[in-house]
């Protein structure tokens, strides 16, 4: 599967906005966000056009490179928020947060989103005792997601779990930090979803 393989920190000076690609290094000094102003390249101080089209398609991006998606399978995320019932773009934000990588990035089995979904395509992720290697497996209420037991004790899960202890918790997700085992306890509503995403700029830009 296609993914970005370029310097990360520039997507957040590029969005204008700690987008927390690298982990705990984002809350750091080190952080591209705190060193540098305006937007990555020669011309990121350059004085900046302003139009709906942009400000929708920027609104995208932010969401797109949050989640750590290509854009197939972010559209394919809207696509099937069209299909339901309720409002399509809190239906797509409930989509990306029920990714399984999401949720182990959520349970603070992995540091970000991107080793998150390394610990999944390995093989380290079981849910309901059944190891998963799809990142895209979306989790249902009551479903138990955990580290399979020889991966419990590595450096970087426990790293992960030690750096994310502080971290709010998802209030639709319980973990057993002993146990490493986390449950899905309701779906995701749009107050439990901590993000500055604009979903309705995303609705309009996709339904031009």
């Amino acid at each position: 599967m296609a993914r970005y393989c370029g310097a990360v920190c520039r997507l957040c000076r590029r969005e204008g906005e700690k987008l927390f690609l690298k982990g705990e290094r984002c809350f750091t000094s080190k952080c591209a966000m705190e060193k540098r102003q305006g937007g990555p390249g020669q011309h990121g101080k350059g004085r900046q056009s302003t139009s709906d089209y942009k400000v929708q398609l920027r609104a995208k991006q932010k969401a797109k490179r949050m989640y750590g998606l290509t854009e197939h399978a972010f559209r394919r995320c809207y696509d099937e928020a069209t299909q339901k019932k309720g409002v399509t773009g809190t239906e797509m934000l409930v989509n990306l947060e029920r990714r399984l990588d999401n949720c182990v990035f959520r349970l603070g089995f992995g540091i970000s989103r991107a080793q998150s979904r390394q610990l999944v395509s390995h093989g380290h992720i079981l849910v309901n005792g059944h190891k998963v290697t799809i990142p895209s497996y979306s989790v249902s209420v009551g479903d138990v997601v955990e580290v399979v037991e020889a991966k419990r004790n590595s450096v970087v899960v426990k790293g992960s779990i030690e750096a994310t202890a502080a971290r709010p918790g998802a209030g639709w997700l319980v973990l057993d930090r002993e146990t490493l085992k986390g449950s899905v306890i309701s779906l995701p509503t749009r107050e439990q979803i901590p993000s500055s995403i604009n979903e309705q700029l995303v609705v309009e830009l996709y339904s031009r």
